[in-house]
């Protein structure tokens, strides 16, 4: 009898593949870290609005951090990671610090955390956050037609969901706000992308995945964006199974005929630090994706 689980992970080895606090020893310092610098980021833009509602339920709540410069700026759509079951919008303001110095405006989203919710709901959650960034941009001197989304592990999958969104059926986040647009263009770095060997591993205990929610919420599985660039980013530093994610993403989504999707390996980073990078406007990933945003 087979003690594999998944492609030829046994249990402990696909355990091992997805247990990132394992491979990275060092993750404490990088909480610590970002908590620290999303507190600096808020203290130095007084501008910012926090917890702005942006859905029904009392978790959906955005935090924008303006550009300014009296001109419509491009935006961009931050989406947390955590395995879908941990951290919070307010861990990750550091991302402003990397992008708000290059003119783009920045929209950290929150979402509610399984098991309080399904995955079902986190993913719409999720659409109806980046639905009202796109709906009201202008409010916030954002420019509706350049609207892209950056995501983070779980983060990733999210963003390639959102943009997987069919935003015809979706509409609008009220009657009197319809969609101006689609996002320009997405961002999913160490990205979870495809869902099953994530409800083979040890993470199923605590998501609870149906095999229903594994086939719908499974990037892999579902027609690509209609336009615009997208590009799965993975450090070098990562393990097998999270430099195939990234690359089965890009081959999916150009065999269903997508022109501008792409994965690419990052030097230098793991896990942690490939996030860790976008406080730094000067960092080559921060500026690979603010060149994209911006248009240079």
């Amino acid at each position: 009898m087979s003690g594999k689980v998944f492609l030829d992970y046994d249990q402990a080895a696909l355990d091992a593949q997805y247990n990132n606090r394992v491979k990275v020893p060092a993750y404490p310092e990088y909480l610590v870290r970002y908590k620290a610098q999303s507190e600096a980021a808020r203290s130095r833009y007084t501008a910012a609005r926090l917890d702005v509602p942006v859905g029904p339920s009392a978790i959906e709540r955005v935090d924008i951090f303006p550009a300014g410069g009296g001109r419509p700026a491009p935006v961009l759509v931050f989406i947390h990671g955590g395995y879908w079951l941990m951290l919070d919008k307010a861990d990750f303001s550091f991302v402003a610090s990397g992008f708000v110095p290059h003119g783009i405006t920045t929209v950290v989203i929150n979402y509610a955390l399984i098991p309080s919710v399904r995955m079902d709901e986190v993913v719409r959650q999720s659409r109806q956050a980046v639905a009202w960034v796109l709906a009201n941009a202008r409010s916030f001197d954002g420019d509706p037609e350049r609207v892209a989304l950056a995501g983070h592990s779980a983060g990733g999958h999210l963003t390639a969901m959102v943009g997987a969104t069919d935003w015809s059926r979706f509409g609008g986040p009220t009657p009197a706000a319809p969609l101006a647009a689609m996002p320009m263009a997405g961002f999913s770095l160490s990205g979870l992308h495809d869902l099953v060997p994530i409800s083979r591993s040890y993470l199923q205990q605590d998501l609870g995945l149906t095999e229903d929610e594994v086939e719908r919420n499974s990037p892999v599985n579902l027609s690509p964006p209609r336009a615009g660039a997208w590009l799965a980013l993975v450090g070098d530093r990562e393990g097998p199974e999270y430099h195939r994610q990234s690359a089965e993403l890009a081959a999916r989504w150009t065999a269903a005929g997508h022109p501008q999707v792409a994965s690419q390996v990052v030097a230098g980073h793991d896990h942690f630090s490939i996030v860790a990078a976008l406080a730094d406007p000067d960092d080559p990933l921060t500026l690979r994706i603010a060149d994209t945003v911006t248009g240079r």
